[in-house]
């Protein structure tokens, strides 16, 4: 991985959407909603305010349109600043 998140941001590979739901019915693709969660895979240095609590390997929670969307090689992944995480599961 050749992405050195700045500051306080955190790069976060989102977890698969649900293919299907838990009584077997399959999602299309059109109606599949965005996951919530995902694995942290780099981290900044922080800030002087702000100390880096989550690490490389965490999963974390966050926010329905948390962090900015790009991809590379084809995978997509989100960065985020630290703040729009909500919890380390």
């Amino acid at each position: 991985m050749n992405i050195k998140p700045l500051g306080d941001r955190v790069l976060v590979k989102p977890a698969p959407a649900e293919e299907k739901t838990v009584s077997g019915i399959i999602i299309p693709d059109s109606a599949k909603e965005k996951p919530l969660k995902g694995e942290v895979l780099a981290v900044g240095k922080g800030t002087k305010d702000e100390v880096m609590e989550v690490a490389v390997g965490n999963t974390v929670l966050y926010g329905k349109y948390a962090g900015t969307e790009l991809e590379l090689d084809g995978e997509k992944y989100l960065i985020m600043r630290q703040s729009d995480i909500f919890a380390i599961i």
